[in-house]
């Protein structure tokens, strides 16, 4: 079954091929291929190659990017001394689709041959002092080869420490020192127009990684994106409403799902499709706003506040989870308040020439549309609190 470029959207092929497939299948298989198909969607891979020298802060870099600190299971192996000799991928934690390759050393053309270079979406070249010829040689060739790259300064919050405790300290202009310095050595040995992001492996809410982040994503092709979207940490507001605007996109795609499925005339297959779409969305939501009990015990070690106090300003359903019997219940009050709204169903004269049932179809993108709209805004709001209370 073949989707757009766009994976957010389904296409009406999508539906009739999943609406002649489930036709033919009893209750249970139906709702399998449906959960088949959303599975088949999200599992596109994503591969971050990040480049530096021993003692650049490229492990530490791709631990703090996939949510882990240096001595945790899985995590990348730190030094001074260079401890990469071939590529190795470290996948994030809860998305095995998107990984970040640790590659060795720096090179260029049997460098970026040895290490694979088609294999990666983008490149990410590291440094914690002033880049070097050898970078530069990099990132000319990635360009030549049309790939996209990232000049990062690591160690930003080393090198502010270490100036901190001077007369007239200022922060602001202490960083637009260090990226000037940058910009002006990497224009110096060739690279024209350079853009350096300050990051701190220690702590990515710091410095540019959110500008990094929304570089890195506006630059990838429509059907990465969400990808990097959903698999960065919760560490910013940006970040979180940038999540929250792709989910809200996804929701479409869900309700026309559930609309494709009441359309055909398989009985009870409506509301059991229904329930294997809402859980397993709102599952989601739980996994990319970080609302699971893992993320939330990360959140309480690094910002020093306990898990009570955390979880004391989260409201929404998604934290304590929702099963089926929950769902059905919610999707009954959100019918409900849907009529005592006199909601217009433009949907159905839309659809009308493609989909069996029309009423039906209709009642169910409109329900389960509204009730997703619901769990996401306080999912979000929920993000939000537990941001703010553990940046305290």
């Amino acid at each position: 079954m073949a989707t757009s470029e766009d994976d957010s959207v389904i296409t009406q092929k999508d539906l009739e091929e999943l609406k002649e497939l489930i036709s033919t299948q009893d209750l249970s298989s139906a709702v399998d291929t449906i959960k088949h198909f959303l599975d088949q969607q999200d599992r596109l891979e994503l591969n971050i190659a990040v480049m530096g020298e021993s003692g650049s802060g490229k492990s530490t870099f791709i631990n703090a990017f996939r949510g882990l600190g240096d001595d945790d299971d899985d995590s990348a192996e730190t030094g001074e001394v260079e401890t990469t000799t071939e590529p190795k991928a470290y996948k994030h934690p809860k998305y095995e689709n998107m990984k970040l390759w640790d590659l060795p050393g720096t090179g260029t053309q049997t460098y970026l041959k040895h290490v694979q270079f088609e294999r990666y979406d983008f490149f990410i070249i590291i440094a914690s002092g002033r880049f070097r010829e050898c970078h530069a040689d990099l990132a000319k060739e990635i360009k030549r080869m049309k790939k996209n790259f990232y000049f990062i300064r690591s160690k930003t919050d080393l090198s502010i420490d270490a100036e901190r405790r001077k007369k007239n300290f200022d922060e602001k202009k202490m960083l637009d020192n260090i990226r000037e310095d940058c910009v002006n050595g990497l224009r110096e040995i060739g690279v024209e127009d350079p853009d350096v992001f300050l990051i701190s492996g220690r702590d990515l809410n710091k410095y540019d990684f959110n500008s990094l982040h929304e570089r890195m994503e506006t630059e990838l092709p429509e059907h990465k994106r969400h990808v990097l979207t959903l698999t960065v940490l919760n560490i910013t507001t940006e970040i979180t409403e940038r999540k929250k605007k792709y989910l809200e996109k996804n929701i479409s795609r869900i309700a026309l799902l559930s609309a494709g499925a009441a359309a055909v005339p398989v009985p009870g297959l409506s509301v059991a499709a229904d329930v294997a779409l809402l859980v397993n969305e709102i599952q989601k939501y739980k996994t990319v706003f970080g609302l699971d009990d893992e993320s939330l015990e990360r959140i309480s070690e690094r910002s020093g506040k306990s898990i009570e106090i955390i979880k004391s300003v989260m409201k929404s359903g998604v934290r304590v989870g929702m099963d089926k019997d929950i769902i059905l219940n919610l999707l009954c009050k959100s019918f409900v308040l849907l009529v005592k709204n006199t909601v217009q169903f433009q949907f159905i004269v839309h659809y009308k020439h493609n989909l069996g049932n029309v009423a039906a179809a209709g009642l169910s993108y409109v329900t389960v549309s509204y009730m997703l709209k619901k769990v996401l805004n306080d999912a979000a709001e929920d993000v939000r609190n537990v941001l703010m209370i553990s940046l305290r």
